[in-house]
């Protein structure tokens, strides 16, 4: 891939002694190890030119600044977008940390190795609204479905609705972060940051309906059911999670949407209703409120309202 050549290691890297393995068992959430991995795992195949390559085991304390930043221009070769090539900058920034922190590189190598800046750029946020007759649609299919997955997945979407959780926070609830008195979940967002959210009365029904049929042990809120209906305590998969909102979404008949456009919808609904950013910031777990303002759909409506009030000369025809 016309990288500088990367020195071998002369003997095997210890499991507890790879900088890769180190730093993917210090991450918390099992979506971000997929996602560093996933990343990691790619870097390696640019750096080997292997197509099977993984980030196990790799040199990773061997690179320095002639390979780092052909790595960067690389991806972009490749024709990723500056927000994925900035996500595995990241991903190769932290696995070299750990590489000095276990003493496998100087600090003065780390440093020059590490000094990668992000790519600059500006994106309209990905995804699409989701309509309130999109969301009753889906939810009547629900209703329509006598089987237990039918209570869980109405209460999965409505939740999805009425926080504007992210997939893996979801995921990732137990029967004690639901207070029904309080109508409140607590959830913990990226960086183990807990944070209380509030669902609607409608949801709280959904959630009442789903725990007669799921019961009051302890474990995950929402949990896999098989094709026989019967449940195990285990906690699903964002991946999971998704996969049932496009499912259900199909049944509906409704375009395809992701969690993702119900966070997007849960924030622009917020601040069309005159809710203040900080507000809105705290309620979804962004540590920014520069992301959460991107989300705002106020300043594009009066945008195409300014554009409507001109007039083209001339009928069309």
């Amino acid at each position: 891939m016309n990288t500088p050549a990367v020195p071998e290691r002369n003997t095997p890297a210890r499991p507890e002694r790879d900088p890769y393995q180190v730093y993917l068992d210090a991450l918390q959430s099992p979506e971000s190890k997929r996602t560093m991995k996933g990343c990691l795992d790619r870097i390696a195949r640019l750096i080997t030119g292997d197509p099977e390559a993984t980030g196990a085991g790799q040199p990773w304390e061997l690179l320095r600044y002639e390979h780092t930043t052909r790595l960067r221009t690389l991806m972009r070769e490749q024709g990723w977008s500056p927000s994925h090539v900035n996500k595995h900058l990241v991903a190769l920034r932290r696995v070299l940390k750990e590489a000095w922190r276990l003493g496998l590189m100087s600090g003065e190598d780390y440093q020059r190795a590490a000094d990668l800046p992000a790519y600059k750029h500006t994106r309209v946020p990905a995804g699409r609204h989701v309509e309130s007759e999109a969301l009753a649609a889906v939810l009547e299919v629900c209703d329509g479905d006598p089987s237990p997955a039918g209570r869980r997945d109405g209460a999965m979407l409505a939740a999805l609705y009425s926080t504007g959780c992210r997939r893996a926070e979801i995921a990732g609830l137990t029967l004690a972060d639901f207070d029904p008195d309080a109508r409140s979940l607590r959830v913990r967002g990226k960086g183990d940051k807990e944070r209380l959210v509030y669902l609607t009365a409608e949801a709280v029904e959904r959630l009442d309906l789903w725990l007669a049929v799921r019961g009051r042990a302890t474990g995950p809120l929402f949990c896999p059911i098989n094709k026989g209906g019967r449940l195990r305590l285990a906690h699903m998969t964002g991946q999971a999670i998704a996969d049932i909102v496009s499912r259900r979404l199909a049944a509906a008949g409704a375009s395809p949407r992701t969690p993702h456009d119900f966070r997007r919808t849960f924030i622009g609904e917020l601040l069309d209703a005159g809710v203040d950013l900080a507000t809105a910031q705290a309620l979804v777990g962004h540590a920014s409120p520069a992301t959460t303002a991107r989300y705002d759909r106020r300043p594009e409506r009066r945008r195409r309202e300014a554009v409507d009030r001109l007039r083209v000369p001339g009928a069309a025809r």
